[in-house]
Order: C-alpha cells, then structure tokens, then sequence
C-alpha cells in the first residue's frame, strides 16, 4: 500500500512539474513586465469598466491570497473605488497563469478553459455588488500588526536626501525578464511550495485509498455545493496549491461543477482575508462580498454540470489518477523540471545559483 502511495504521487509529481515550470516562467515574466503603477490606474475610477479591468488585469497575476491582500489594500487607500478593490481581490488569487497551466495537466482542458473564465465572472459580480455599498464608509483607524506586516507602502521620507527616494537604475527587458524569474523561483515557489506538497500528497492518498467514482452518486447537486463552499471558507489554499486537491476530488466522482465551487470560494474566501475585508470596505460590502463569491461560485458550478451531460463533454475533464505520462511530456523533461523544482523550493541549494531575492531574509 504505501509502495502503491509513493508511486501514484511520484506519478502525479511528475505529470504536474513541466506544466508547473512552465506556468512560473509565465507568471515571473507577467510581474516583470506589468507595471503596478499601470495596474494602480486601470483600477482607479469608478463604475463597472473599472470592475471589469480589476478582473481582466487580477486574473493572470501571480499573486495567492496572503500577498492579493496587501496589494488590493494599497490600491484602494490610493483612491480604487471600493468595487474595483473588490473585483481585484477575487479575481487574483482565484486564478492565476500557473494553477491554469496546472489545471490542464490536471483536471483537463475544459476545466483549465472554465476556471478562468468563472473568476473573472465571479470577481465582476461581486465587484458590482459591492459597489452598491460605496456610500459606506469606514472610520480612520490605526492599523494592527497584522496589517502592518501586510502594508507594501513605502515607508514615508523626511527629505530629499533620503536613501529611498534614490531611483534604480532603468532596466531593459532582459535584465526584468531576469528579475521576473528569479522572484517566480524563490519567492512565488516558496508561497507555493508547502501547500502544493500537502495537495500532491493529499491527492496520491485519495487515489491509493479511495475507489473510484465512490461519491459519484452525491458528489453533485446544489447541497454537496454548498458543503464544499462552506468547507472552503474555513479552508486556506491558493489556486495552484488546490488543484491537486480538485484532481482527487474528480477521482472519487465529486462532479466538475462542484470542483469548480472549491476552485473559486476556497482561494477568494478564507477567513483570514475576510476579516481584513471587513475592517477595509465595511460590514456591508463583506456581506456583498460573500453573497457574490459564494452565489456566483454556486450559480458558476451548476453549468459546467450541466453542459458536460448535455454535450458528452467527460473526456475533456481529466480523471485518470494522474498517471498519464504516455499522452504528456517525455519522462526526461517531467524528471528534469521535478529536480529543478526540489533544488528551487530548497533555499540552501537555491541560493548556489540564484541572488538572494528581495523577499528572503
């Protein structure tokens, strides 16, 4: 059983790294060449282009949950109305360039088409919802510890001599493609790396433990939604690290749609974040917030459910327990990208080959 365990996560580990490396790559070069100030302004302004701009420009990012927070939070203390905020704050950790490279490896073309899609429908919908409440507002406050380790405001300068407001030097596209890959292997990785490891693990339990199909025939349906949404909450992952997750749960017959409430409430809904949504935006908009992720998520899980029987969609969802290595990559590549990955996720070895990032200590 346990030689059974190791093989069908080593298979899984195997099948997800390319898609994984080649979704960090893709996501270092998204932050290098995206500038924030172009973000900061996309976001400004109000009305529903500003909601829907938060969404377009949130959902590749990549950015989970616990870093989404303090850069939603700038933004709206710079003037983002309270529904582009919001649009933003869902959007971004629901999805992201990596976890839809590792959806499709995963859970199949049509989830890795779907999910996107839903989290930039799920973020402008709440987004609008929220903004029904903009003539709330909340009282000046000092901030807590905790939101003051998740400030990403500069410190403020006593004057013009001071060491921060001396400028780096420009650099050209190659030398910020060099920094976007760098962040992308060392600090994005190390966000990623102990949730995706319990998710692979957790994952290659169900597969070696559990039957197939075995809650095929609860495992859709508005209530197995509504459980999942609830558990969700209670729940931390970020989108890639859930996909694994998502994976097993297809294989024990947990329906698509019912997936897909996981993949959207889970990353945009946990209780840490909630509460900062709270104190941010007020009791209101944190009331429109959740009616708009958990609805959306809900309203979002019933169609793929739906149009899968309707059009014999089920070979487009993948359920084969992760071992599909003679339809993937070559062995070699799956090996060479899982090795790269360890030696990345190890911060000894790492820093053999890569500069000490501005994240680390």
């Amino acid at each position: 059983m346990i030689t059974l365990f190791l093989q069908n996560t080593l298979d899984m580990a195997l099948e997800s790294a390319p898609w994984l490396v080649l979704g960090l790559v893709a996501a270092g070069l998204i932050r290098a060449w995206l500038p924030m100030d172009l973000v900061s302004r996309a976001i400004g302004g109000s009305g529903a282009r500003s909601v829907f701009r938060a969404a377009i420009i949130g959902a590749p990012l990549p950015l989970c949950s616990c870093r989404t927070l303090p850069v939603a939070f700038s933004l709206r203390r710079s003037g983002a109305s309270k529904a582009s905020t919001t649009s933003f704050l869902i959007a971004t950790p629901e999805t992201g360039v990596d976890s839809v490279a590792l959806s499709w490896v995963l859970l199949g073309p049509l989830m890795a088409v779907v999910r996107p899609i839903a989290a930039i429908i799920s973020a402008v919908s709440a987004g609008l919802l929220v903004g029904r409440t903009e003539g709330e507002t909340v009282a000046p406050r000092k901030s807590s510890p905790l939101e003051v380790s998740l400030t990403v405001e500069p410190a403020p300068c006593g004057d013009d001599s001071c060491a921060c407001d001396a400028k780096e030097p420009a650099k050209g596209w190659g030398g910020r493609a060099r920094d976007g890959l760098i962040y992308a292997f060392s600090d994005l990785l190390d966000d990623l790396a102990l949730l995706l490891l319990i998710g692979i693990l957790a994952a290659g339990a169900v597969i070696t433990l559990v039957p197939p199909d075995l809650l095929s025939a609860w495992g859709s349906g508005l209530l197995p939604m509504l459980l999942i949404m609830l558990i969700s909450v209670a729940m931390y992952v970020c989108a890639t690290a859930s996909t694994p997750i998502a994976h097993a749960m297809l294989f024990t017959g947990v329906s698509p749609g019912t997936v897909l409430v996981f993949l959207l409430a889970g990353p945009a809904s946990n209780l840490a974040g909630l509460a900062l949504v709270r104190k941010e935006l007020g009791q209101k908009a944190l009331f429109a917030y959740l009616f708009g992720v958990g609805g959306m998520s809900i309203l979002l899980g019933l169609g793929p459910d739906a149009a899968i029987e309707l059009f014999a969609l089920h070979e487009l969802v993948s359920v084969d327990g992760g071992a599909s290595q003679a339809n993937g990559p070559p062995i070699m590549l799956s090996v060479a990208c899982l090795l790269l990955l360890l030696v990345m996720g190890i911060k000894p070895l790492r820093r053999l080959i890569l500069p000490v990032s501005k994240g680390e200590d």
